[in-house]
């Protein structure tokens, strides 16, 4: 069994949405947020073409924003790629004091 088949995983992922945390997510694991259904009505963006988008049938692509890395509320999504954006953004979500300058693209 793969781990999208795993329902206790989507009922842990809307457990915690429903406690209204901070949820980051980044590269293709936003797929796990909009199966979960946490997605709907969101802006989000995630590492997949739109045609993997398009064949896992999940996604909202109406929400779909092709930023390396979108907030929308407590949510968090990003790009594989922009990984140091995204640790930036959870780093400031979490309120936690660092040096954003440490690393320079």
């Amino acid at each position: 069994m793969t781990l999208i088949d795993k329902h206790e995983l989507f009922e842990f992922i809307n457990q915690i949405a429903a406690k209204e945390i901070v949820i980051a997510s980044i590269s293709s694991s936003p797929f796990l947020l909009a199966k979960a259904g946490i997605l709907r009505g969101r802006k989000f963006t995630v590492g997949l073409t739109e045609e993997a988008m398009d064949k896992l049938g999940v996604f909202e692509k109406e929400n779909y924003c092709k930023d390396i890395v979108v907030i929308d509320g407590n949510i968090i999504t990003a790009r594989g790629r922009g990984f140091i954006k995204f640790g930036v953004y959870f780093g400031k979500a979490l309120n936690l004091e660092f040096d954003e300058g440490w690393y320079h693209e």
